[in-house]
């Protein structure tokens, strides 16, 4: 509404606050607008097809100068956004990697939002930083992780934005290990082309030059060489240079290749460096006892992060960053202005996560885990996932009995790379025509200099026929 008069009647007047009592009405609605949206989205186009600019243009170029009823606001829902949206929350949706969320993760943050707390010290809501300290803790077990990353060692955990932010941070307490000692463009950084692009952009934020992160080769499997590793660190070293990060990638994004953790670490001590392990995706698979190859060399890495918010069932921000000693991460963070100043933090008996990532302020982000873990429980948790894997390696089989098709890479997980044997304009058009027909999504690489199709089993409501009924349409749609 644009109009310079207010809405007759208004439902409250200009300043005040929504009531329990409207909130009460019009939050019932809202779960009943989300809980419609799930029961049909199966069914509905998984990429948006809007045009650029088309959502802004269906909605009012100013603000309103007056309360709008609230039940025009939802109803906008279903006509000014709904159109642009591409749903994640498909069980359709194969692309990238999940950003899964469930119904216990969506209650934990609609509660989590209700509470607004403001977490950045244990003072500010000691229930926000217990909480979350316990969750890290629970995560350790429940994924049989290396009992350093407990918060009751020199180590711990906390959960992050997301695994470019603990990227981020690791850098950071890196940079902070040889501060004072080395300059910054002494420093180097190691990690493999496959890596995320995050490991990239940290390496910029905290000031090295794009050539002091040098991309280590990979083997045939598309996982780093520690032979090359070992080489170039070799090289930097006489060179004068100062070897003081290395990046391993356990599931990458182009092929969920896993980097051999345990023979980079032993490279990394030797040049007394510290080395960051991101499991962002493919961490969560070991919720399951027989996957948890994934964990190989972790118990001889400075720091590891994967995300909840992936493959476990928990909305975004979740990433869950575990170090085996959190003193040169909160050396590098620490800021103490006298306004933050608390007998509780004073005392050291606390953990104040403010200063374990760069923001002050702190979303309640352990609440939703806390529901999700709760509400599936570990038995529940492996079920889910081993089914997403045991689906992707029947996908990985139909892929190679159809002489059209070739696997582009292993397959040791949920993630499913090929190709058309037709080449790279074959697989281009192929993708935009399963693309387009509105009934599953899918996302491409490049591997080996050539076009392949990634299809990622892991949305929540996944099951496998919607898995046996994306490979009827590609094979379908592919050329004979």
């Amino acid at each position: 509404m644009t109009a310079d008069h207010p809405p007759s009647p208004p439902e409250r007047r200009a300043g005040e606050a929504m009531t329990p009592d409207e909130f009460r009405r019009w939050g019932h609605e809202a779960v009943e607008w989300v809980a419609r949206y799930l029961e049909v989205v199966e069914d509905l186009p998984v990429l948006s097809t809007v045009e650029p600019g088309e959502v802004r243009a269906g909605l009012p170029p100013s603000p309103p100068r007056w309360p709008e009823p609230f039940g025009d606001i939802l109803a906008d829902l279903d006509t000014a956004i709904l159109p642009g949206i591409t749903h994640w929350q498909s069980p359709n949706f194969f692309g990238y990697f999940q950003a899964n969320s469930s119904g216990p993760s969506v209650i934990g943050e609609l509660v989590a939002a209700g509470l607004g707390t403001q977490g950045m010290l244990w003072s500010t809501s000691p229930a926000a930083t217990e909480l979350e300290t316990l969750m890290c803790d629970w995560l350790v077990e429940l994924l049989d992780l290396p009992e350093r990353f407990l918060s009751t060692g020199p180590g711990g955990g906390v959960i992050q934005d997301g695994a470019s932010g603990a990227t981020l941070c690791a850098l950071l307490a890196a940079r902070e290990r040889v501060r004072g000692r080395e300059g910054l463009d002494r420093l180097v950084a190691y990690t493999s082309p496959e890596a995320h692009s995050s490991v990239l952009k940290g390496a910029r934020v905290i000031g090295l030059r794009d050539e002091q992160l040098q991309l280590v080769a990979t083997d045939a499997r598309h996982a780093l060489d520690p032979a090359a590793l070992a080489e170039a660190v070799r090289a930097d070293v006489a060179a004068g240079r100062r070897p003081f990060f290395v990046a391993a990638t356990v599931g990458t994004t182009s092929s969920h290749a896993i980097d051999p953790v345990a023979a980079m670490a032993e490279v990394a001590r030797e040049a007394d460096a510290w080395i960051h392990v991101d499991g962002a995706h493919a961490g969560a698979a070991a919720v399951c006892s027989e996957l948890r190859f994934v964990n190989d060399g972790l118990e001889l890495v400075d720091s590891y992060a994967f995300d909840p918010h992936k493959w476990l069932f928990t909305n975004m921000e979740c990433d869950v960053m575990f170090v085996a000693d959190r003193a040169p991460l909160l050396a590098a963070l620490s800021v103490s202005p006298e306004y933050l100043r608390n007998q509780a933090s004073d005392s050291g008996a606390v953990i104040d996560y403010r200063d374990w990532h760069l923001p002050l302020g702190r979303r309640f982000r352990a609440l939703k885990l806390w529901f999700v873990l709760r509400s599936y429980g570990a038995e529940g948790l492996a079920a889910a996932v081993r089914s997403h894997v045991a689906w992707a390696q029947a996908l990985a089989g139909w892929v190679a009995d159809d002489a059209r098709f070739e696997l582009a890479a292993p397959a040791p997980l949920n993630l499913v790379c090929f190709r058309h044997r037709g080449g790279d304009d074959v697989n281009r058009e192929l993708l935009a025509r399963v693309n387009g027909t509105g009934r599953a999504f899918l996302t491409h690489t490049v591997l080996d200099g050539r076009f392949t199709l990634r299809m990622s089993v892991g949305q929540t409501t996944t099951r496998r026929h919607h898995v046996e009924a994306t490979w009827r349409l590609i094979a379908e749609l592919a050329p004979r």
